[in-house]
Formats: structure tokens, sequence, C-alpha cells
């Protein structure tokens, strides 16, 4: 499935999710990443991240998305991010 991950954490915490977020999803820009990923691996990263953050003030929303087929992607201005990637 096709997932895009967005989060709001304290200053204490975000490179340690911005870390764990690049092992599973392309950075797209502050904040924001996305990619491919198996329901096993989106599992995986949604235990690994709710140990790091605090769920009493920080926010992770992962949008899931089924299929891309329909979608497009499009950047307006200087695109951020370690890859460029075409959805």
């Amino acid at each position: 499935m096709f997932v895009i991950l967005v989060y709001d954490v304290d200053q204490k915490r975000v490179a340690k999710v911005l870390k764990k977020c690049r092992e599973y999803l392309f950075w797209v820009q502050n904040s924001v990443f996305e990619g491919e990923l198996t329901e096993m691996k989106l599992r995986q990263l949604k235990r690994e991240l709710k140990a790091i953050i605090d769920d009493e003030y920080d926010s992770v929303i992962i949008y899931k998305f089924e299929s891309t087929r329909y979608s497009s992607r499009e950047v307006l201005g200087l695109e951020k991010g370690l890859i460029s990637m075409e959805v």
C-alpha cells in the first residue's frame, strides 16, 4: 500500500522520529514522508513510533492508499527530499 506519513512532535523527539521514518519511507518535506509499505512493515513502523512519541503531546498522521492508480503528485516550487518520486 502507498503511505503518506506526517508528524508534529516535540523538538526533543523530532530527531528520533525523523530517523525512524527514514528507515521505512522516503523523506519528501519537513515532517512528511511517503512510500510503499506492506501491512506488516506499517504495523512495525507504528509500533516503533509509539515507543518514541509522547501520546499526550505528539501527533503522527498516516494516510493509507490501497492504490495510487488514479492519483497524481504535483510540486510547486522547490522539490525537497532525497529522491523525486512520481505517483
